[in-house]
């Protein structure tokens, strides 16, 4: 379907176009899923669609020439990965428009990312649009992993860069693919307690100040889905009534970069990065980024991956150790270690400065990784389950004690 019928991998690229932040996600992902489907050997018809549909539709297509029903899901509860077997049923009610395929994408309801393409020819290619009896009800079966977080599935048909119009706009998600069910549920949301420095640390690079401490430890884990990492990063943070602190200490057997302008797309290669939504609005935020070089990247961000400004200045002050050899592959690294001094007065839409105890803000706080300088390890505090850190949803608590 070229520009239309969306694999992951055109999505993706298009997400970073459009904002900072490359991570582990982007690049060719699998089309098919190691699941089995049915394999019918003639068009499979039923006089009606069952009575146990758990998702029921009613959507119009093409004028009026389709009906989708509704689908069912079973089991309509299964544990993340888990196969579980998708249903859906349509109704020709007048002779069926030629040429059109059959699509299937599981998103993020929120963003509208792909999560998993399931398309696949309807009842594997025995029973095409264009051949559906008048009146008669059409099954197409298949079987899909349990996605990690809450998603959509949204259907419907194309041809060539067209998709078949869903009539009535409530049942589609504005790009013509009608709404289906609901998939799985969210995970509960990480909070990270920051706790107010007796004295401020030092911005030297070095962790050893009594802030750090004092401040909690936490462990970042894969992007993509909290999986435990190859590469250790623990990242702490604190507070006064100027700044907010924020270090990470990185394990790293290879500690480079090629990135040493201010601004520069550092988020191409092996950097930390913090993500600050203030207000919470899940609109406005501000992203800021630290090389081993110790070149920074800032950007304030009015809406997701919208008018992204780098002109923003932070005036945050940073610092960065490094316990072996920058840009030496040859050698055997340590680790490399980073403070970040970030004033608040300067961040996008703080309520309160400094904050009150008890205020809460979105926040989330990452790390790309270039295992061997070639394979993307992507780590974060609050997974985001899909190829996007900007998924603002999913973004964790920075609560104020």
């Amino acid at each position: 379907m070229r520009s239309l019928r969306l694999s992951l991998v055109p999505l993706l690229t298009l997400t970073l176009l459009f904002g900072a932040c490359r991570d582990e996600q982007a690049g060719p992902r699998p089309r098919t899923q190691n699941f089995p489907t049915l394999e019918p050997t003639q068009l499979r018809t039923l006089d009606a669609a069952p009575a146990d549909l758990t998702f029921r539709s009613g959507a119009t297509l093409g004028g009026g020439a389709v009906i989708y029903l509704g689908s069912r899901v079973i089991p309509a509860q299964a544990a993340p990965g888990q196969a579980v077997t998708l249903a859906h049923y349509f109704q020709a009610v007048r002779p069926p428009p030629q040429g059109f395929g059959f699509f299937v994408h599981v998103i993020d309801p929120n963003s509208g990312q792909i999560l998993m393409n399931a398309d696949h020819e309807f009842q594997n290619g025995v029973a095409p649009l264009a051949i559906w009896p008048v009146g008669k009800v059409i099954e197409d079966t298949h079987s899909i992993p349990m996605p990690q977080v809450a998603a959509r599935v949204v259907l419907g048909f194309w041809r060539g860069d067209e998709r078949l119009p869903v009539d009535d706009p409530r049942a589609q998600d504005g790009s013509n693919r009608v709404l289906g069910p609901v998939l799985g549920s969210e995970p509960e949301l990480p909070e990270y307690k920051a706790h107010r420095a007796k004295k401020p640390p030092v911005i030297d690079g070095s962790l050893d100040d009594e802030a750090w401490k004092e401040a909690t430890s936490v462990v970042l884990h894969g992007s993509f889905d909290g999986r435990p990492v190859a590469l250790r990063t623990e990242a702490r943070l604190a507070y006064d009534d100027t700044n907010l602190y924020v270090s990470f200490d990185a394990a790293d057997p290879d500690i480079w970069g090629t990135l040493l302008k201010r601004d520069d797309p550092i988020y191409n290669e092996e950097v930390v990065e913090v993500f600050l939504d203030a207000n919470a609005d899940g609109r406005t935020y501000n992203e800021l980024q630290v090389s081993p070089h110790n070149v920074i990247f800032d950007a304030y961000f009015p809406a997701r991956r919208q008018g992204m400004d780098t002109g923003w200045d932070s005036g945050m002050k940073t610092a960065v150790k490094v316990f072996g050899t920058l840009d030496n592959p040859s050698d055997q690294d340590e680790r490399w270690t980073v403070e970040m001094q970030i004033p608040f007065a300067k961040l996008a839409e703080v309520p309160n400065v400094p904050p009150k105890q008890g205020d809460r803000w979105r926040f989330n706080m990452y790390r790309l990784e270039h295992l061997n300088r070639k394979q993307i390890e992507g780590q974060s505090f609050s997974p985001v389950f899909v190829g996007d850190f900007h998924a603002l949803p999913r973004f964790g608590w920075l609560t104020f004690d």
